[in-house]
């Protein structure tokens, strides 16, 4: 087998993007997984259709194996919600759950907390008790800013009976949000009730507040296990089979949306990887120097449950058997907020070695490494088992499309999906993994990092504002 330094590397890259662009699948899977399939909430029916389709694709472009990993999930689902006044039930009032909000059905006073600051709830006192909280998303301008977790907390230690956070966003959209700390809590069944309001109706109940109201606030949902789907595929390696790198996304949405953006532009990007790496081999017999595994995880809108599920059942101590964690895991999440401009890795020993390979691209990626941990995405399981770790540079702190700010709502459509910058991340990163591959194992620098490091850093970063995080 040829060595990295006498492969044409010209002919390799020129096949890629080619067939990255020319022999491009994305319109058809973008098709099926959104107009056929639509909203794929984790562990439901159209979950497992969306992990069918996806290995059927991945065993049609003549991968090495596809398969499907079921999972038991923790899943959740809402039916009505709504928000009211006691004393004029008749005028409407937009409402929307957190996601994973507990059933709640709570008559009380009206509270305004403005940002829920901490001089604003001291300032409120003991009225805030047993009241219905209205509270702004965004943090309050020229404070420390918080993010949202950290002042519902703040709320709820108050004494408050429920929350409704009024969407920023303005024309009466509202996207589903999260409202418990990812970073180091995950999931909270008892935590307090969290209901968001458009910015408009947002805007009434604060006029309103100022006099003694009564609202209402009513959620019917329901906690229940459930089976999930995750789908694996593999190139297997020529020179060091044992050895692999990952490749992954999550094809799972929100309720409600077929996740144009988030995630059907990550979940096409990955099969879409595996087909040009796949025809490489098969065209011109040049398979990955070591395997390359592509993955597709559900659960990711309820904490990551289904890229924890095969990081634990694969990597962690007690798996059975445990195999060689991945020397490095590449997630795609939102590719469709902006064009790409480099890998972020999550632990800084790599950043001169994957820059050296980018550097050979010739296309201008750059390598940085991420300041703080990042709970956002799947790659997060990785990272808290001290496995390598990193997301593309897609938006972040510039070059973010004023499309991308469609996220965890039906308009995130499929019309938000970039078929031509999303043809141009497949041969970016097809030639990227390949480079990779081609590095013997002996060869990566070591790993220093370990899991009692990963622990350190989570509680260094708990509870804090990351702005990257909401640029």
């Amino acid at each position: 087998m040829a060595d990295m330094q006498e492969m044409n590397w010209y002919e390799i890259d020129r096949f890629l993007m080619g067939e990255a662009w020319v022999g491009s699948l994305i319109k058809k899977h973008l098709d099926y997984l959104a107009d056929v399939i639509g909203p794929r909430w984790g562990g439901s029916n159209e979950d497992r259709l969306a992990a069918e389709y996806i290995r059927a694709e991945m065993q049609h472009a003549g991968l090495d194996s596809a398969d499907i990993e079921t999972f038991s999930m923790d899943s959740w689902n809402h039916g009505k919600v709504s928000i009211s006044l006691v004393e004029d039930s008749s005028r409407p009032i937009s409402s929307l759950p957190f996601l994973r909000c507990k059933p709640v059905d709570v008559t009380a006073p009206l509270i305004d907390a403005g940002h829920g600051s901490p001089h604003e709830i001291d300032l409120l006192g003991a009225s805030v008790i047993g009241a219905v909280v209205l509270v702004s998303i965004t943090p309050e301008p020229f404070t420390n800013a918080e993010p949202f977790t950290a002042r519902i907390l703040r709320i709820a230690a108050a004494g408050a009976s429920c929350i409704i956070a009024v969407e920023p966003k303005t024309g009466g959209r509202m996207e589903y949000s999260n409202s418990d700390e990812w970073l180091n809590v995950g999931p909270q069944k008892n935590a307090i009730a969290v209901v968001k309001t458009s910015a408009e109706d947002g805007a009434y109940l604060r006029r309103i507040s100022v006099g003694e109201h009564l609202i209402r606030v009513s959620v019917n949902s329901e906690y229940f296990e459930t089976d999930a789907f995750n789908t694996v595929a593999e190139l297997v390696g020529r020179s060091h089979p044992e050895r692999h790198i990952i490749l992954a996304g999550h094809h799972d949405t929100v309720l409600k949306t077929v996740g144009g953006n988030d995630n059907t532009s990550g979940t096409i990007g990955v099969m879409e990887t595996a087909r040009v790496l796949s025809a490489l081999a098969d065209q011109l017999d040049i398979r990955p120097g070591m395997s390359i595994r592509f993955a597709t995880w559900s659960g990711e809108e309820q904490h990551l449950q289904g890229a924890r599920a095969y990081v634990e059942r694969h990597y962690s101590s007690c798996a059975s058997p445990k195999e060689s964690k991945p020397l490095l895991n590449i997630n795609l999440d939102e590719l469709s907020t902006g064009h790409m401009k480099g890998i972020v890795l999550m632990f800084p020993h790599l950043r001169s070695f994957i820059q050296k390979h980018l550097d050979t691209m010739n296309d201008g990626l750059r390598c940085h490494v991420l300041p703080h941990m990042d709970a956002h995405s799947d790659h997060f399981p990785f990272v808290q088992e001290a496995i390598d770790a990193s997301i593309t540079w897609r938006w972040r702190f510039w070059g973010r499309h004023d499309s991308a700010n469609f996220h965890h709502e039906t308009g995130d459509a499929a019309d938000k999906l970039n078929i031509r910058e999303l043809k141009e991340y497949v041969g970016q990163l097809a030639r990227l993994l390949l480079r990779l591959s081609y590095v013997s194992p002996e060869d990566w620098p070591v790993n220093p990092v370990t899991v009692g490091d990963v622990r350190k850093m989570i509680e260094r970063d708990a509870g804090k504002y990351h702005p990257a995080f909401h640029s």
